[in-house]
């Protein structure tokens, strides 16, 4: 993503990114070290696989938690049942939209960090989501696909209930 633009997320996936560096953290890391340790205590540490398998192990940790802790300085958390519009597509919301072949699919946009394609959550800098932002139900929509642009229907749109 282009450098300045904004780390959006829903507090379900914020929740679960935290949850995610607490693990890799606190109990992960922990584990792999005292491995690393005790088989660094054997020797000769060029032929042994649970040194070199621990060390790689480590790097990828500590990879992965410089990743989750630089996006969550940066991250915007943004709750779809605070949405006071809901009469138009915004990030958080469930869209439910008719292809030309007359099918209904129905995806929710969510932060990049959240796609999952088999939940039908999608990002809200994907192709599809670009287009139905702001989108009306009634309004038809012009999205890319693989076989090329297609014009779909926006059918419904609903946001997570208010607390």
């Amino acid at each position: 993503m282009p450098a300045g633009t904004p780390f959006y997320m829903t507090p379900a996936g914020h929740a679960g990114l935290q949850a995610e560096l607490r693990t890799l953290w606190n109990e992960e890391r922990p584990k792999v070290l005292e491995i690393v340790s005790w088989a660094a205590s054997l020797g000769d540490r060029s032929e042994n696989a649970d040194y070199q398998y621990g060390k790689r192990r480590l790097r990828e940790i500590d990879r992965r938690v410089r990743f989750l802790r630089k996006r969550l300085e940066r991250v915007q958390v943004v709750d779809p049942a605070a949405q006071p519009r809901r009469d138009q597509v915004f990030f958080g919301a469930t869209v439910t939209y008719a292809r030309e072949d007359d099918s209904e699919h129905r995806v929710t946009i969510v932060g990049v960090d959240e796609t999952d394609l088999e939940r039908g959550h999608i990002s809200w800098v994907s192709p599809v989501a670009r287009a139905l932002l702001k989108a009306r139900v009634g309004d038809l929509v012009r999205i890319r696909t693989p076989a090329g642009p297609e014009e779909v229907e926006v059918v419904a749109i609903s946001y997570p209930a208010g607390s």
